[in-house]
């Protein structure tokens, strides 16, 4: 028997399946009724569009159909919402423009003739039903505006002290690297280098949180790979001061930076939905 044509329309972690009728989260079936799921096709299929009101009641009753249209619409788009995890006042997926329509807000991948995945119920989701590591931005919580700049901003002036510092005490840094690797000149070399790449890297974050200019987490996603590397390398700093503080804390230490970088991608993917949240 031939399979039916079909086009999955993926939006973050979710996909909905025209063939099948299922929308999927992380690859778990959700329940979802069949009007529900329509009219999420019909704003799937218009991402960023106004979909008025009249023309979901043209495709979802007949002319001859009677019906209290404005409670049935209300009820599917709120039965939509609760299955998304979505809101009318914080909106992520659906937006309410009044006397006007819906909007669906996200990105939409659109996907034809993917064979599909073998659908499992909720209690056999694992830690590995996400296709990435990285955290997607559906997945964050709303959090105060506030909070994610402030905590990105010391971020920006832990890693900027630790360049100017190092910069400062660089005799005393070097000697000790040269202790350490017997005069592998290159590894100073690098702390340098790296110290200069950094300094104007942080000091272009500190100015774009500070002054909340928009759009920067498309920007920062395009740095990530490069500060990523860098970050890591300095990670590694806390054994600079090992005879001070101990190796056990100067271990600890490093393992807490190794985990920044992950940190400062999720707080400017937070930064921004609380940014579009208070629009």
């Amino acid at each position: 028997m031939t399979e039916r044509p079909k086009t999955i329309f993926r939006f973050g972690v979710f996909e909905a399946d025209t063939n099948s009728g299922e929308l999927r989260k992380s690859g778990v079936r959700l329940r979802l009724q069949d009007q529900p799921f329509q009219v999420l096709l019909i704003l799937l299929q218009n991402p960023g569009q106004v979909i008025s009101r009249e023309e979901l009641r043209q495709k979802l009753w007949p002319s001859d159909t009677f019906v209290d249209f404005d409670h049935s619409l209300n009820t599917i788009i709120n039965k939509l919402r609760e299955v998304l995890g979505d809101s009318a006042a914080n909106p992520r997926f659906i937006e309410t423009l009044a006397k006007r329509g819906y909007r669906f807000l996200p990105a939409v991948e659109i996907l034809g003739d993917v064979v599909p995945a073998p659908a499992r119920n909720s209690a056999d989701l694992s830690p590995t039903a996400s296709s990435s590591l990285l955290t997607h931005p559906d997945e964050l919580p709303d959090v105060p505006h506030g909070y994610v700049r402030v905590l990105f901003l010391l971020i920006q002036i832990m890693y900027l002290s630790f360049y100017v510092a190092a910069l400062a005490r660089l005799s005393a840094v070097a000697e000790l690297l040269d202790r350490w690797f017997g005069g592998a000149n290159w590894i100073t070399g690098i702390l340098i280098a790296s110290a200069a790449i950094g300094i104007p890297v942080r000091l272009y974050l500190l100015s774009y949180v500070s002054f909340d200019v928009k759009d920067l987490s498309r920007k920062f996603l395009r740095l990530f790979p490069a500060t990523f590397v860098l970050d890591e390398l300095w990670a590694l700093s806390p054994f600079l001061l090992a005879r001070q503080i101990g190796l056990g804390l100067a271990l600890a230490a490093t393992a807490a930076l190794i985990y920044v970088p992950f940190a400062q991608r999720t707080l400017v993917l937070m930064r921004d939905r609380s940014r579009k949240s208070t629009w």
